[in-house]
């Protein structure tokens, strides 16, 4: 497997998110900053903020798992599924290079997803 084309497309991604949370970091700063005239202009501004704070976590989380792949790259783990250890297909690879699983894990864990964020509520 060509893992040093996965490293470029890794580096690229992290790059890219690097810059898209730098540039919702400015958009929420600049959010805040602005005059609130009245009721409507408030809940609107706190609308943008939540959906910039949302993007911007996602875009975290994102980061993390691109990170963490650069790392079993150079662990040498990388295109294993870090759950059960058999190769991750390469379609899911080329598709989200930054997974963790194989597809049966992957789907494992996005079933669990909703159970534990329903829990929080």
């Amino acid at each position: 497997m060509d893992f040093g084309r996965f490293k470029q497309q890794l580096a690229e991604k992290e790059h890219e998110l690097v810059s898209g949370i730098s540039r919702l970091e400015g958009e929420a700063r600049e959010s805040r900053e602005a005059e609130v005239e009245d009721i409507i202009d408030e809940a609107t501004s706190s609308e943008g903020k939540s959906a910039t704070f949302q993007e911007s976590s996602q875009a975290w989380q994102t980061l993390v798992q691109v990170r963490e792949a650069l790392r079993r790259i150079d662990q040498g783990t990388f295109g294993t599924c870090v759950d059960c250890g058999r190769p991750i297909e390469l379609a899911r690879l080329q598709a989200i290079p930054w997974t963790p699983y194989c597809r049966e894990d992957g789907e494992k864990h996005d079933r669990e997803l909703p159970a534990s964020s329903d829990s929080t509520l």
